[in-house]
């Protein structure tokens, strides 16, 4: 009997297709996530389900991250007094813009459960060496807990100078916890914290992954970036622990980034957060519930003008809180919405929204690098820059190294600083989080940062772009179309 090659292949061809439509089907996904990984799955049919396997999967909604039942319930109804107590306060000129803006609050309230967080003291890096610097005395100044949380934590230089200073201050007895994500921690193995855990410090890689080849949840990372000092002191922003985010390496030279650095209950945010993420990664267990309040929640006399909401993100909800939170903002905006996002790949109703902005006199600005760090995503980045530049959003690319800021700010009032980039990975993604604070000098301040950064910057108009290479644009479309599973 002669085989017929062309039937066997047409058969594999069909079975393959079969079997692609009812995998991605299974699962709940936008449409144009759905194409992707269908055109992935069809046309590459062994390597497109290996890939999916690891990348395609979404997870489980298995209430991963807990509070316990009482400080639940105290959060609740914290959340209820705000809600009868907003508009009704408005003391300061701080207080005007949250009552003014009070929808973008109960939005968070509502979606996250974000306390509105007042009269915090707020300081802004754009610098990586003052931010370590700062960090490293407010490390050595620490009396009872350490709480760091990174997506990437680099075995080099400044990667062991914080890791030898945690084992010490672990040695003085605080307490220093530590979670990483071992995909953005590549080449940061288990090892590298092994002096930290054997003097008493708790180090281990977000959710415990055994192996970031082996483990299918590698598609969710965690992209957060925090550290929680006595309860007292937070940090949030965009900046990783790594020579190259000191601007040490070649590659990109200068690094321009933006953190801050919190005092006052908007730390308690950041506290709350990572230990719902310490609680899910720990093989240890759980956090006492007993020490949650005392221990992780002082009481802060903290007397400063900022307020703001400490809200976070993930997978493991269909909210995407911070995508909403991004949307309010460009929607509220009547002046101008300035963002800063090393990478430009927003879902329809993200770009939608900057749409309606620019063509409704809003002055919309988005600075983006003039160098890639991923190929792919540098190139669907250009993509969507031509298209916003072509609908009236004003495009700049930075040059002076390497701009890796995620922030927003509009109108003088409210802005947004985190680790949420503005693409399809960090609203569905990514686990992320990002403070939206509410307060006028802060946000002058992020605009003032922003226009300066213009002058090492140089706009990309419409023109500019109709300019580029037919190869260069087929690169763009290209890199676009795989823009759901970058």
């Amino acid at each position: 009997m002669t085989l017929d090659w062309s039937t066997i292949f047409n058969a594999i061809v069909v079975i393959n297709a079969i079997f692609a439509v009812i995998t991605v089907f299974r699962e709940k996904r936008d449409i144009a996530a759905i194409w992707a990984w269908l055109l992935v799955l069809v046309f590459l049919p062994l390597v497109g389900f290996i890939a999916y396997a690891f990348l395609g999967r979404k997870l489980p909604k298995n209430r991963l991250f807990k509070l316990h039942k009482h400080v639940q319930m105290q959060l609740d109804e914290r959340l209820r007094e705000q809600r009868r107590q907003l508009g009704h306060d408005a003391k300061t000129p701080a207080d005007e813009i949250v009552s003014k803006n009070r929808n973008a609050v109960d939005m968070f309230m509502t979606t996250d459960s974000a306390f509105l967080s007042r009269q915090n003291k707020v300081h802004i890096f754009t610098n990586g060496n003052d931010l370590f610097h700062r960090v490293i005395e407010d490390i050595e100044n620490a009396k009872k807990s350490i709480h760091i949380e990174f997506y990437t934590f680099y075995n080099d230089q400044i990667g062991n100078e914080i890791r030898d200073l945690l084992i010490k201050k672990a040695k003085e007895g605080v307490e220093v916890r530590v979670i990483y994500d071992s995909w953005g921690s590549m080449g940061t193995t288990r090892k590298f914290f092994k002096p930290l855990n054997d003097v008493g410090g708790h180090a281990y890689p977000f959710l415990n992954t055994r192996s970031v080849l082996l483990d299918f949840r590698i598609n969710f990372r965690d992209h957060r970036k925090i550290i929680v000092i006595d309860g007292m002191i937070g940090y949030t922003g965009g900046f990783n622990i790594g020579d190259q985010y000191l601007g040490r390496k070649k590659k990109f030279g200068n690094w321009r980034d933006t953190h801050i650095r919190i005092i006052g209950s908007g730390v308690f945010g950041l506290q709350a957060r990572f230990i719902l993420d310490w609680n899910a990664t720990s093989p240890r267990g759980q956090v006492d519930e007993d020490e949650v309040q005392p221990k992780y929640f002082p009481v802060t006399t903290t007397k400063g003008n900022v307020n703001m909401q400490i809200v976070s993100s993930g997978p493991d909800s269909d909210l995407q809180q911070i995508k909403m939170g991004y949307i309010k903002l460009i929607t509220m905006a009547t002046n101008y919405c300035w963002i800063q996002s090393p990478y430009l790949i927003p879902d329809d109703s993200v770009l939608d929204a900057l749409r309606i902005a620019a063509m409704s006199g809003v002055d919309v600005r988005i600075m983006i690098p003039s160098m890639p760090d991923h190929p792919f995503v540098y190139r669907a980045t250009q993509y969507y820059a031509r298209q916003l530049a072509e609908e009236g959003v004003k495009i700049y690319y930075y040059g002076k190294g390497f701009i890796h800021a995620k922030t927003m700010v509009i109108d003088d009032e409210i802005a947004s600083v985190g680790s949420a980039n503005l693409d399809y990975r960090s609203f569905k993604l990514n686990f992320e989080i990002n403070a939206f604070i509410y307060d006028q000098k802060f946000a002058v301040d992020l605009r003032n940062i922003f226009f300066n950064d213009m002058t090492e910057s140089e706009r990309q108009t419409p023109e500019m772009f109709a300019q580029q290479s037919l190869w260069l644009k087929f690169k763009q479309t290209f890199s676009r179309l795989l823009s759901p599973i970058l």
